[in-house]
């Protein structure tokens, strides 16, 4: 599978995970997956590392949804999944969709 693809689902698998309110790309927006012409912004993927950085949304519990996107990330990627929650969504703010 590509990068790109592979990307893609990650991306989409963390936002079909209730709580997560988006992808964030970290402080500077340096976590991505950079592919030719466009990025997949708070994915990263290296070899058998795959780093997850994600906005909350508000009243999500942290460790239930940290371990439901872990798991389902998981089942795309080998190797290790590391979460980083970087921010919580106001309240009332719309979810974002994949």
């Amino acid at each position: 599978m590509s990068p790109g693809v592979l990307a893609d689902r990650v991306a989409q698998a963390v936002l079909a995970v209730p709580g997560v309110h988006d992808l964030h790309g970290g402080v500077l927006g340096e976590v991505a997956t950079y592919l030719p012409g466009r990025r997949v912004t708070g994915v990263r993927l290296r070899d058998g590392d795959t780093q997850v950085h994600l906005v909350l949304a508000w009243g999500a519990a942290v460790s239930t949804t940290t371990d439901a996107v872990r798991t389902a990330v998981a089942a795309i990627v080998p190797g290790t999944v590391h979460v980083a929650v970087e921010d919580i969504a106001a309240p009332g703010q719309p979810v974002v969709t994949p």
